[in-house]
């Protein structure tokens, strides 16, 4: 029986193990063809040059920087209120009927399609609040398609902090504030950071909300100094490598397949940059507890 058991054991571990590898086909694959089809035309000169030409010639500068702003301002206006609105949930709210219904309302705007919230940026960023189509209204727009996982994020990391912890720090007579602060939060921070870093790659990929607020065709950036390196003002509308694609896939002639899967690499390498960052980060501080 007992060696019975440990062949059934070693089976299902055996197809676990198979299913868990069988992940990594699609994502090495995809890697894999978009870097190979990219390959003739991917080079530094194509990253860090701006497009010339109606975008037949040059790189993929100026919606590289476009992109990254736009990600960049987006988890600045989200992260505190999302990790802010979590702290909330978790610690303060009681169960009571408006509880539940905000977490209703959470979960609901996590499944929102993109072109909505586009919309909603539209009338509420771009018109309600004066902003016109720029950086700041699309980043705006962006940070609402965020919160939701941001804010289910911090809850779940938070929840995960065992209440021991809270207990101990009460009864040396900290308040709630300060057990949040000293003993909650940084023992929660790599679990918050697993939400942020899932929303990198949404808000970099993302289309629709950015064409309808602050998506532009192309735009001449200078090719040397400051305006090279900082293209963009807040309250201009902007380059971004997902509308580039898009534009230079469907809408402009002459561009070369091996341009546009270069453009995709860069975007998909602009991602794992960000990512590896952030892991490392969270890996760091997950490495400094004690539990």
């Amino acid at each position: 029986m007992a060696v019975r058991k440990r062949k059934t054991e070693g089976r299902v571990r055996a197809l676990l193990l198979a299913l868990t590898f069988s992940l990594l086909i699609p994502l090495v694959g995809i890697l894999g063809y978009i870097s190979w089809q990219a390959w003739p035309a991917l080079s530094l000169d194509f990253v860090f040059q701006n497009p010339r030409n109606y975008m037949r010639e040059g790189g993929v500068w100026a919606p590289l920087v476009g992109t990254f702003y736009l990600v960049f301002f987006s988890l600045l206006a989200a992260t505190p209120i999302g990790v802010l609105a979590g702290v909330y949930l978790n610690e303060y709210a009681r169960d009571n009927w408006a509880t539940r219904l905000i977490n209703l309302c959470v979960v609901n705007l996590a499944g929102v399609p993109s072109i909505v919230h586009a919309l909603f940026g539209v009338g509420a960023f771009v018109h309600f609040a004066g902003m016109g189509r720029s950086v700041l209204a699309a980043a705006f727009t962006l940070a609402v398609m965020t919160l939701p996982v941001i804010i289910t994020s911090t809850r779940e990391a938070l929840a995960a902090v065992p209440m021991s912890f809270r207990e101990a720090c009460w009864n040396m007579g900290a308040s709630r504030w300060q057990t949040i602060r000293t003993i909650v939060l940084p023992n929660s921070i790599s679990g918050i950071l697993t939400g942020i870093i899932l929303q990198v790659s949404r808000a970099a990929g993302e289309t629709a909300p950015i064409l309808f607020t602050g998506a532009v065709f192309y735009v001449k950036v200078a090719d040397q100094g400051f305006g090279y390196y900082f293209p963009y003002g807040l309250g201009d509308r902007c380059m971004a490598l997902s509308y580039h694609l898009f534009t230079i896939s469907t809408q402009v002639t002459g561009v070369t397949e091996a341009q546009q899967y270069a453009t995709a690499a860069v975007l998909i390498g602009l991602v794992l940059a960000v990512n590896a960052v952030s892991i490392s980060f969270r890996v760091y501080l997950r490495s400094k507890k004690k539990w």
